[in-house]
């Protein structure tokens, strides 16, 4: 289970790249950081990479089905869900671990933000939270069918988390798939007698085997 440090590194810098972005101020420690305002963008190459900040009700990438509350629930569950999940695999191969880790990573960094940030910046009420998405890139140019495409949507680490989770779960599933069915049978195999063919010879400390001296002849 010490995969479970990836998935707390991913959820560290998810909520500190999240709250550079939001911006938030901690007097105690004399940390207080500005942030952006919603909807403004920054150019980090070019206009290839650009940070841009927006607040997500909905799931990665902008999906949105259902309510926030919905969302809430949800992510709860899948997180709990795949924690067992990982618990159970803890001996399985080590690329299938990974995955199952970083998916619960990026689960747990956008639950937090659904969860927490209505009431921490007092923008609404517990479970009520929107995600914040700041990754702006350049995707390729699609126009069909009247749906015209030209940036990636915006998203955060634990977006990026997941679906790099998603990938590699693919592969490493096909692995384990493989592993398990060139691994060897672990059936009991009975010794058979050589000079009677297809007779089995069960030997115990109660009953001696045909080949003994002090077994009973017929």
């Amino acid at each position: 289970m010490k995969i479970l440090y990836l998935s707390f590194c991913l959820v560290l810098a998810d909520q500190c790249s999240k709250l550079m972005v939001k911006g938030v101020q901690i007097p105690f420690l004399g940390l207080n950081v500005h942030g952006m305002s919603v909807g403004t963008s920054r150019p980090l190459i070019g206009d290839f990479l650009r940070l841009t900040y927006i607040e997500n009700p909905g799931m990665a990438f902008g999906i949105d089905i259902g309510g926030k509350l919905f969302f809430s629930i949800f992510s709860i569950v899948a997180s709990i869900i795949i924690l067992v999940y990982l618990y159970n695999s803890r001996h399985e191969h080590l690329a299938f671990r990974t995955s199952l880790a970083m998916i619960l990573g990026g689960a747990v960094g956008n639950l937090i933000d659904r969860v927490f940030y209505g009431v921490l910046f007092d923008e609404a009420t517990l479970f009520h939270g929107k995600v914040v998405d700041f990754i702006d890139a350049d995707f390729f140019h699609i126009n069909l069918f009247g749906y015209h495409i030209t940036r990636f949507p915006v998203f955060n680490i634990a977006d990026a988390s997941v679906t790099c989770g998603v990938i590699l779960l693919l592969f490493a599933h096909r692995a384990v798939s493989r592993e398990t069915l060139e691994r060897p049978s672990d059936g009991l195999a009975l010794p058979v007698d050589s000079a009677r063919p297809g007779v089995a010879v069960i030997e115990s400390d109660n009953n001696p085997s045909p080949e003994s001296p002090s077994a009973p002849r017929p």
